[in-house]
């Protein structure tokens, strides 16, 4: 894949809406389960986990695992945010340092120059998955962006 200005912009938008559904629908079960916040908030949180679930695919990464790697890294600097943010928790000095680990850590994972040979052997992976409706999810996937 070419790292393109709107590529960039997309890929970290998406991650961005991702960690925002990941956080802000854990945070709402967190509050009915452990807060006595309404149980509404329960079944909100977890549609809301539902279609982060669904976000990753939209990304135009074929690697799910490092995907995912990525997204670890990126949560944990949002989590941190949004603890400050929404629950007025204050980051520590290690709380800070520790983001800023992860962060240099998702630029690594993902703008690592990769080989030509490894590239194309995820892509064939990526496109020999098919969906129930029987076809690829990466043909599936294109036509939702």
């Amino acid at each position: 894949m070419e790292w393109t200005t709107p590529t960039v912009l997309y890929v970290s938008l998406l991650f961005f809406a991702a960690g925002l559904a990941e956080i802000g629908g854990g945070w709402l079960v967190w509050q009915a389960a452990r807060e006595n916040q309404p149980r509404w908030w329960a079944v909100a949180g977890s549609i809301i986990l539902m279609i982060y679930g669904f976000l990753p695919t939209l990304q135009p990464l074929d690697d799910f695992g490092r995907l995912y790697a990525v997204y670890g890294g990126v949560f944990i600097g949002m989590s941190f945010a949004w603890g400050y943010l929404v629950d007025g928790i204050v980051p520590d000095r290690g709380d800070i340092v520790g983001s800023i680990v992860a962060a240099l850590g998702v630029a690594i994972v993902l703008f690592w120059p990769r080989d030509a040979a490894s590239l194309a052997t995820m892509s064939e992976r990526s496109t020999s998955v098919i969906t129930p409706l029987g076809e690829s999810a990466r043909a599936t996937r294109r036509s939702l962006i």
